[in-house]
């Protein structure tokens, strides 16, 4: 008898998209099931749970739960900048093994990855001010200022 082995054809991930969709969605790990990351779940119920917890403050964009979230925040922009920065080799041996295709970026590599850089870090910077806000403020290091 002899067995015959079956090959199960690899989908094809495009870096782009994957650098994109971690721009973009970072937050709820929409790279993750993309990319098919195992555990993408936890990713998503962790979003979706900060943000259902800051709904029952009186102001949800100033409570813990929503400031925690510039955790996953973050690391879907740094995410974001490795998918598009990786060389095509080195993105197709990762994650297109067996695929039968080659990964060739271009300028949309470039421009997501531009385009990542100037959000992540405007995005970044105004929720670290949130949070040093809301600390001071808990703290009382504010009181008597208006701002």
């Amino acid at each position: 008898m002899t067995q015959t082995a079956v090959t199960v054809p690899v989908r094809h991930r495009s870096k782009v998209a994957a650098a994109w969709l971690a721009c973009l969605l970072g937050v709820f790990g929409a790279h993750w099931w993309y990319m098919g990351r195992a555990r993408a779940w936890v990713w998503t119920s962790f979003a979706v749970l900060m943000l259902l917890l800051a709904q029952l403050y009186p102001v949800w964009w100033d409570s813990p739960p929503f400031l925690v979230l510039i955790v996953p925040v973050t690391a879907g922009f740094i995410e974001a900048l490795v998918f598009a920065l990786k060389p095509d080799e080195q993105f197709d041996a990762k994650y297109n093994a067996g695929s039968g295709q080659a990964t060739r970026t271009g300028w949309n590599a470039v421009i997501a990855a531009i385009v990542t850089t100037f959000m992540g870090g405007t995005v970044m910077m105004f929720g670290l001010a949130l949070i040093v806000m809301h600390v001071y403020t808990a703290m009382g290091w504010l009181d008597g200022y208006v701002y």
